[in-house]
Parts: C-alpha cells; sequence; structure tokens
C-alpha cells in the first residue's frame, strides 16, 4: 500500500472493529472491519488498521452480525402498557438484536392499513434504540381490498401477517380460506410474503372438551394446556397453506412452528419446489412440557412449548436446513394478564418475553449440541433478513452492508436476573437460568448503542420501509 492509498484510506474510515473470531458468510476468522457513514467499506485482514483512525479491539471475543428478530410484538399504541418502542428496542440493543420487524398486532390500530401504518410511524419516532420494520396485516377487512394491500407495501410494509385461529385481540380477526386466496393471489402479483400463524381451529375446537368441568386444580394443569392445542392443528394447516401456495405461487412464511409432526408435509412442499420457509422460537429449543410445572402461566403460549422429543426433533431440523430461521416471537403482556396467582392455564395470556435474551438462549442449547458460531449467525442474522427483504443493507459482515453488530463472549455464562431486563414487565420463563452468551457491545450503523450495560442516551434507531429502508 503507497503513502498516497494510506491517507485515502484513513480519510475514508470512521472506526475499525476487529477481533480474532469475526462471523462472515465466508466463515468464522480474524479480520478488521473498516467502518464509513454507518456501512461497512471492507473486511480486511486483521493486521490491516492504519493509524490515525478509532480502532476497537474485540479481542477474542465474537463479533457477530446484528442481530435481525423478525417476530416482535412491540404492542405501541393502543397497548404500550404491554411494551412499547422505547423499552423493546432497549431490550433488543441490550440482546444484540439491531433489527426487529413489529408484528401488526397487539397494537391498536392494528397495522391493516395504511392509516394504521401512519399512525405507528408517529409512535415510533424518536424513541427506537435499533432498527425497527413492519409487518402489514391480512384480516376479513382488508383481505379482498386489492388497493389497501398495495398501499401498505407501497407505505413500506415489508410483508404481511395472518392468523387462521383467533388472535386473542378482536382487533385482529382470523382469515380462512376464502379471504386468503385472494390475498395470496395479490401478495404474489406484488412479490410480497405472507406469514401464517399456521394453526387450523376444527382440531382444537376437537380438543376443547379437555377443559369440561375443569375445577381449578384442573385448570393449572399444563397438560391440559398442551392437549388443548394438539400438533394436528399445526399439520392441517400447513397442508392448507401449501395447497394455496401451490394454486397461488404466493411466497408463505409458516411463523412459530412447535412441532416436528409438519416436517414430512414441509419436505413433501419442498420436493415441489414450494416457496414455502418456516421458523421456530427460543422458547421451543430451550424449555419442554416435561420440566413445566402446573400453574407455571409464564410459559404459556400458542402453540405450545411441547415434549423433549419434538424439542431436539426440532433441533434436528434446524441441522438438517429444513427449518430456516429462529426468531422469539416476543409477546409481553402485564403480569396480571398471566394468572400468576391462579395458575389458570385456559385463561392466561399466551406470550413469551424473551427479546433481550434470544442470543444467549438459542446459543447455550446450541453449543451444547455441537452446532457453530456460524450457524446461529445464518438462523438468526441472514435468514431473518432475507425473510424480511432486507438482506442487501442487514444480517451479515460484508462490504456494502450497515455496520450492525454485536460483540459477546460465548463461553461467559450468566444466570438471568429478571431485574436486568429492558422489558416493561420482567416476567419470563427464563428467570434464574444458567445461560451461555455474555453481550458486551451492540453497535448499530457504526454508532455504539449497548456497552456493557449502559445505553446511547440518543435513540438513533430508524423505521425501515420497503423499498426505501429511510427515515419515514
Amino acid at each position: 500500500m503507497t503513502s498516497t492509498d494510506l491517507i485515502d484510506l484513513i480519510d475514508r474510515i470512521d472506526l475499525i472493529v476487529r477481533g480474532q473470531s469475526v462471523i462472515t458468510p465466508q466463515g468464522v476468522r480474524a479480520a478488521s472491519i473498516h467502518i464509513r457513514d454507518g456501512r461497512i467499506e471492507r473486511v480486511a485482514p486483521f493486521s490491516e488498521v492504519p493509524t490515525g483512525v478509532p480502532l476497537f479491539e474485540a479481542g477474542r471475543a465474537v463479533v457477530m452480525p446484528g442481530i435481525v428478530d423478525s417476530h416482535v410484538h412491540i404492542n405501541e399504541p393502543g397497548r404500550t402498557e404491554w411494551e412499547g418502542f422505547s423499552t423493546a428496542t432497549r431490550a433488543a440493543a441490550a440482546g444484540g438484536v439491531t433489527t426487529l420487524v413489529d408484528m401488526p398486532l397487539n397494537s391498536i390500530p392494528a397495522t391493516t392499513t395504511r392509516a394504521a401504518l401512519r399512525t405507528k410511524l408517529a409512535a415510533a419516532g424518536g424513541k427506537c434504540h435499533v432498527d425497527v420494520g413492519f409487518w402489514g396485516g391480512i384480516v376479513p377487512g382488508n383481505a379482498n381490498e386489492p388497493g389497501e394491500i398495495a398501499g401498505l407495501l407501497a407505505d413500506g410494509v415489508l410483508g404481511f401477517k395472518a392468523f387462521l385461529v383467533p388472535s386473542g385481540v378482536d382487533e385482529f380477526p382470523a382469515v380462512g380460506e376464502t379471504e386468503l386466496r385472494p390475498a395470496m393471489i395479490e401478495l404474489a402479483r406484488l412479490g410480497s410474503v405472507l406469514l401464517v400463524h399456521a394453526e387450523l381451529p376444527g382440531p382444537i375446537d376437537a380438543a376443547a372438551g379437555v377443559w369440561e368441568g375443569a375445577g381449578p386444580a384442573e385448570l393449572r394443569q399444563y397438560d391440559r394446556w398442551l392437549r388443548s392445542r394438539p400438533a394436528a392443528a399445526e399439520v392441517e394447516a400447513f397442508r392448507l397453506m401449501a395447497g394455496l401456495v401451490r394454486e397461488t405461487a404466493c411466497r408463505v412464511h409458516i411463523v412459530h412452528l412447535s412441532t416436528p409432526e409438519v416436517l414430512p408435509e414441509l419436505r413433501a412442499a419442498r420436493a415441489e419446489r414450494l416457496p414455502i420457509t418456516v421458523e421456530t422460537c427460543p422458547h421451543y429449543l430451550t424449555f419442554c412440557a416435561e420440566e413445566i410445572a402446573d400453574g407455571a402461566t409464564a410459559w404459556k403460549c400458542a402453540p405450545p412449548i411441547r415434549g423433549r422429543l419434538e424439542r431436539e426433533a426440532l433441533w434436528q431440523a434446524l441441522e438438517a436446513g429444513e427449518i430456516d430461521l429462529v426468531a422469539t416471537d416476543h409477546s409481553p403482556s402485564p403480569p396480571e394478564l398471566k394468572q400468576l396467582d391462579g395458575g389458570d392455564f385456559r385463561a392466561a395470556w399466551g406470550g413469551i418475553s424473551s427479546l433481550q435474551l434470544s442470543l444467549s438462549a438459542v446459543w447455550t442449547g446450541a453449543r451444547e449440541r455441537g452446532f457453530s458460531l456460524s450457524d446461529l449467525a445464518a438462523w438468526m442474522c441472514a435468514a431473518p433478513a432475507r425473510l424480511a427483504g432486507i438482506d442487501r443493507r442487514k444480517g451479515s459482515i460484508a462490504a456494502g452492508l450497515d455496520a450492525d453488530l454485536v460483540i459477546w463472549e460465548p463461553e461467559a455464562c450468566a444466570t438471568i436476573d429478571p431485574a436486568t431486563l429492558e422489558h416493561r414487565h420482567q416476567l419470563t420463563p427464563y428467570a434464574g437460568r444458567a445461560l451461555y452468551g455474555v453481550i458486551r457491545k451492540t453497535i448499530l450503523r457504526g454508532e455504539t448503542v449497548y456497552d456493557n450495560g449502559a445505553f446511547l442516551e440518543r435513540p438513533i434507531g430508524r423505521p425501515l420501509l420497503a423499498g426505501r429502508m429511510k427515515t419515514a
């Protein structure tokens, strides 16, 4: 390198982050990441660090792309007492998540109209500690309105979410085949993606008898909750969606898969080259039904956490590439809605809080089973970015992408103290659990937003709008 080249390099670079374990698309290696104007200028050899440029030495800590969590319920506006943009994005930053995508519910209004999206963008303004994208919603009120769907896409949503069973909130009703077909034809025409809560009502209705005659003691039984949401509901839902994909060519993503019974259907769909992807969640990979005590409603979610054998089969499906990604489905609520005093599984709100803990929870299980750091980055960074259509800016450490980085220690272990969580409510089933992987620093577009418990006081997160990726 000539002296002229060196001067030019120094002039162009704002920061260099280097470490012995940098997770790149080509593998884990020693490297220096040269950052300019919030983006990665280049990934250079470890030794290529000119003097005069600010340098952060990660040492032997892992430098990974910032996590992209494509399944988060922020709940603002309308239910901000459940979570909110400020608290959710602080928790994200503390957990190494640099981009999250907000679900269209449980906010009021739900993000099912262009006006509702504008309301949500206004609510997010100036509050976000990480970058935030938005899913729109498909409900009976807009499923047959191509103009509304196209308009939401034009205004910046990254795709759409639908429920096949009641969502739990009145403002986001479920859709059936009649509503799905025209919506999927329109989404295929527009090149968008449909995310689906894939449980069908039939098997759930057939299992409702498990609650008949249940008294207070029986309502506390986790096994009853588990039996009330049978795996058949997910299998039949997948079959419905595969048929509609075959008919419409709409790209579909199945959220929060909990049962391996769907996998034979998925393999058949993949053999047909149907455009279907699948996610699972940290709680399905961490917990199992055999370990959940009666009355422990902090563990309630839908679909439910299933047995130990099912958990291991999900890990095997990740290894085989059948499950594409891991996202949290962070779905918090005020503690009183979890029925903690009575432990009533039928009445409790179903949702797991884990946004800040996802990297550590998944890494702890992956580490035990011999998975690599590159596997983790593929599941939690690159694949969610592809799903959301933001992979030209997020999800990898490569030239031209945003300089979103998380620096963490994979062999450090911490016992989860709820008091350290940045979620609005600290209730989580991970309380008291020892997890490997301690986050030290989170960098968003070249600027440190979290550093060993301290946050950048000025929130710099931006709304990510499809096709524009700009501040709204």
